[in-house]
């Protein structure tokens, strides 16, 4: 009976770590709060819904991890608007599956915005 109970607490907990491993994060690592971002196949304008509203703020703060949905490892352009207005586009990012993030964009790689 032991042998069953610790069995089949191995398969959960195995089952909660494929989960946890599966999830996709964005990190930014902007200077400033990102109020909307959305990702698109690389070279299209098939924009995807806006991740932010993942977040229970709706907001991904500097240096926060916000977790994805229904996005799946590959190459995507990213297009984001920050706090103060700014609106950036960041072309053929690789999104990649089973690291601590899934994908990150920094300061400097915010080239292409508007105001």
């Amino acid at each position: 009976m032991n042998r069953a109970i610790l069995l089949s607490s191995i398969v959960l907990l195995a089952a909660f770590s494929a989960a946890a491993a599966d999830k996709m994060r964005f990190w930014n690592l902007t200077a400033e709060e990102i109020d909307e971002l959305y990702l698109a196949p690389a070279g299209t304008d098939q924009w995807g819904p806006n991740q932010c509203l993942n977040d229970d703020d709706k907001s991904v703060e500097a240096d926060e991890r916000l977790d994805l949905k229904d996005v799946r490892p590959g190459r995507y352009d990213v297009k984001l608007k920050d706090a103060k207005g700014r609106q950036c586009l960041v072309k053929n990012v690789e999104v990649k599956a089973g690291g601590k993030y899934a994908f990150s964009i920094q300061e400097k790689e915010l080239k292409d915005c508007t105001q």
